[in-house]
């Protein structure tokens, strides 16, 4: 009599092929798996994977928003074509480029004001030399029962390319009533001792560097009536003077600090006043207008400085 089989010998039953199965698996082609395989490197894992450490999660995080920054940095507004526009013909290439270019933010104005500097700054060799453009600026201080009358405290000149040639402060012959620090920057121990020299010092500097040279400048008037000192009206460039500028204020005479924003799109004066960093600017707007500035007054400019160097 036979052993009737359970159903768990059953599930434990190893399934035998038979020898004809055997003999076609070894007649059948072998396939090849040709599936890539996907190398680790493939796969870009999430800034919330577990695995990352909280550091790690931060540096992903912050790289990522750089990234998104870049991007939207590298977008630029198209400029629409001449023909595009019905009143192109009607306005200037300039007026139609600024008002189509990208706006730069606070950020970027001061980077460039900061890169421009940074530039100066490093002018060396003959690019630091005198040339034949120097600008001048100066800071007063108050004197008299009021602080009313302007004395000369500060006076600054650079070169062409913005290169310092003269940077000294000026011990006022009367004294100091009101030095307006917060508008010139002058407090008391600028004055005091050596680190100030006389006005007469200062009026022999000044000319040994502005002789027979174009003097720029904003109101350059009040630098040479504060330091006593004449030039000829034909070799000066004063920036409050000049008619294009001057429309900018609807005739009136403009400030420095609007003129430096409205054309060069940089911020100054935003704290108190550095003669160094206005003469700068005097002279980079200066630079902005050269070429129709001198169309007009370069002829009688060159016969005064040929008068003068012979």
């Amino acid at each position: 009599m036979s052993t009737p089989v359970t159903k768990d010998k059953k599930k434990n039953k190893k399934i035998v092929p038979s020898q004809n199965w055997k003999k076609l698996l070894a007649e059948l082609p072998i396939k090849k798996d040709t599936t890539k395989k996907r190398k680790t490197d493939d796969f870009e894992l999430s800034p919330n994977y577990k695995g990352f450490n909280k550091k790690q999660k931060i540096e992903n995080a912050k790289a990522a928003k750089l990234a998104l920054k870049e991007k939207k940095k590298e977008k630029t507004t198209d400029i629409p074509k001449t023909e595009e526009l019905w009143f192109a013909d009607d306005v200037d290439k300039e007026v139609i480029e600024k008002a189509y270019a990208p706006k730069e933010t606070a950020k970027d104005l001061k980077q460039k004001k900061k890169a421009i500097l940074a530039e100066m700054n490093s002018v060396s060799g003959k690019a630091a030399e005198v040339g034949k453009y120097v600008a001048i600026d100066c800071e007063m201080v108050g004197v008299g029962p009021d602080g009313t009358d302007s004395a000369l405290a500060r006076v600054s000149l650079v070169n062409y390319n913005g290169a310092v040639l003269l940077d000294t402060y000026v011990k006022p012959m009367e004294k100091v009533t009101d030095y307006r620090t917060h508008v010139s920057g002058i407090e008391p121990h600028h004055l005091q001792g050596d680190n100030a020299i006389t006005l007469r010092e200062a009026q022999e500097k000044t000319e040994a560097i502005i002789r027979n040279r174009i003097l720029i400048g904003h109101a350059v008037h009040n630098d040479l009536q504060a330091l006593m000192l004449s030039h000829p009206s034909t070799l000066i460039r004063d920036t409050s003077r000049y008619k294009p500028f001057r429309q900018l204020s609807k005739g009136r005479t403009p400030g420095l600090r609007m003129l430096v924003k409205e054309i060069l799109g940089i911020t100054i004066q935003s704290g108190s006043h550095s003669s160094v960093e206005d003469a700068r600017f005097t002279i980079q707007l200066y630079k902005h207008v050269k070429n129709e500035w001198e169309k007009k007054s370069g002829s009688r400019s060159k016969i005064m400085l040929d008068k003068m160097s012979t």
